[in-house]
């Protein structure tokens, strides 16, 4: 193919190919066209239809509007109608209120004006009554011839005696009642405690008895010149006495541990058979070292015993200590741990805390573990010592109030005060040397003759009692009982006793006339 010819077949590809574009233009025109025209029929089609379905609205609309302002208005209409008339009750309400209150004012009024009348009355009256009084009076000391001081003095008297007979009769009445009820509940308790508690006694010595293998045995235990014993007097403190007893050798001294110490040793040397004045001093130490480690183990043993836990280490050390402790003939740890047992008996049967019971009499005495050289009372000293290892309060009062140097508050503090006196005062719990039994019988018949009408006084029962013969002259029925009081509370403030003392009035009018 030519040139001429591929540029003319391309030229009429192009015009045919323009020619195809502009028919289709115009086509896709005229389809357009008629597409808008129905779409504009349709539109107005709409819109009337919308503005006819708007207009049917907006009439509903204002219909309904009509019809719910109506309601309202008939509502408020109806509102307004109740509310004028509940004020025109109201209103009612308070000209019925206001019309009464003028009335009751009125009453008022005429009812102040009456009292006041009344008042001028009885004032009046009273001025006449005191006026006849006096009168009545002047007239009574004319007659009488008593002035009125004299007359009052003796209707004063008079009252006193009748109000002495009738608090006579009150007290006796009272204690009767008190003594039944309690002496009842004591017996029972008291003797439930000493019953399941039978403690052994024995009665501690001041001197101890060393065997002896042999009489030789003596003179060695002298040694050359007395240089021994001497050694050991002075190591231990304690007084030797060897004399006639066959094997044996005594140890004389109140100090019990310095004794224990002592009886420790000989029994050391003796089995040691090295008897001179180094080896005594060595062994001494020993045994007081062995004794410390002994009291600890004692106050352990009594702790498990008992059953008492939580105690301070010292504490239980200083228990201990109380095995070589004597009150009177008993040895205090084992009136302490009785004193505990009973404690806890007596607080089972109230209905108290038993362990704490316990606990506190076992350290109701502690006070007496420790040496002379502390000042105060074994009670002071106790108290002291519980405080500073941070003991229960209760415990600390009980130890404190067992001897009655302070109330008792508690009823473990008389729990421990009862269970103390029992211990004391138990049958050959302790022993009294006759000085002093002597002279606390003394004691007792010179306070029960110090009050005035006591003609005489007698302690009898080993002062377990005080029968005081009165003036039946000085002293009247009602007057006994009084008295009887008076002395038991002296009785009680001045000396000291394990157990109670009864004491016992005895007025009596004789009249002895002779038939000749």
């Amino acid at each position: 193919m030519t040139t001429i010819g591929f540029v003319v077949a391309i030229v009429a590809a192009v015009v045919s190919g323009v020619a195809c574009f502009i028919l289709g233009t115009k086509r896709a025109e005229e389809k357009i066209g008629t597409t808008i025209s129905g779409a504009e029929a349709e539109a107005k089609r709409l819109v009337n239809e919308a503005i006819k379905t708007a207009e049917q609205k907006r009439k509903e609309a204002i219909v309904e509007a009509k019809d719910e302002a109506f309601k309202l208005k008939a509502e408020a209409d109806k509102e307004i109608k109740e509310r004028r008339s509940e004020i025109s009750r109201q209103e009612n309400r308070l000209d019925q209120k206001e019309n009464t209150l003028e009335k009751k004012t009125a009453a008022l009024e005429k009812k102040e004006e009456d009292l006041k009348k009344r008042a001028e009355l009885v004032e009046a009256r009273l001025a006449e009554i005191e006026q006849i009084k006096i009168r009545q009076l002047e007239r009574l000391e004319t007659l009488a011839g008593l002035s009125k001081e004299d007359a009052r003095e003796v209707l004063l008297n008079k009252v006193d005696e009748e109000l002495t007979h009738e608090k006579a009769v009150r007290i006796a009445a009272y204690e009767t009642n008190m003594k039944d009820e309690c002496d009842a509940i004591a017996r029972t308790l008291i003797g439930q405690a000493v019953s399941r508690c039978a403690a052994d006694h024995s009665s501690e010595i001041t001197v101890s008895v060393v065997p002896l293998p042999s009489d030789e045995m003596k003179g060695r235990i002298i040694g050359r010149e007395g240089r021994n014993i001497r050694a050991l007097e002075t190591a231990t403190g304690v007084d030797l006495i060897i004399d006639d007893t066959p094997e044996a050798i005594t140890l004389s001294s109140f100090d019990q541990t310095r004794r224990e110490v002592a009886r420790m040793t000989l029994e050391k040397l003796i089995g040691d058979g090295r008897i001179h004045p180094a080896r005594i001093e060595e062994t001494v130490e020993k045994c007081r070292h062995d004794l410390e480690l002994q009291m600890k183990r004692e106050g352990e043993k009594a702790v498990m015993e008992l059953g008492v836990h939580g105690l301070h280490p010292d504490l239980v050390k200083l228990i201990g200590r109380l095995k070589y402790r004597t009150s009177f003939g008993q040895n205090a740890l084992n009136h302490s741990m009785e004193v505990a047992w009973l404690s806890g008996l007596l607080a089972s049967e109230m209905g108290l805390n038993v362990t704490q019971a316990r606990r506190a009499g076992l350290l109701h005495d502690i006070g007496k573990a420790l040496d002379h050289e502390i000042e105060g009372s074994h009670v002071q000293i106790g108290v002291d010592i519980c405080r500073k290892y941070k003991e229960n309060p209760a415990v600390i009062h009980a130890i404190e109030a067992h001897h009655g140097d302070v109330e008792p508050k508690t009823p473990l503090a008389f729990v421990v005060q009862a269970a103390d006196a029992i211990s004391a005062a138990r049958p050959g719990a302790r022993r009294e040397n006759v000085e002093s039994y002597i002279k606390r019988l003394e004691n007792l018949e010179e306070i029960s003759s110090s009050f005035e009408g006591v003609e005489q006084a007698f302690a009898v029962q080993a002062g377990r009692e005080v029968r005081i013969m009165v003036k039946p002259d000085v002293i009247g029925d009602d007057q006994v009982i009084i008295l009887a009081r008076a002395v038991a509370k002296k009785i009680e403030e001045t000396l000291d006793y394990p157990g109670q003392i009864k004491v016992n009035v005895i007025r009596e009018s004789r009249a002895t006339e002779y038939a000749k």
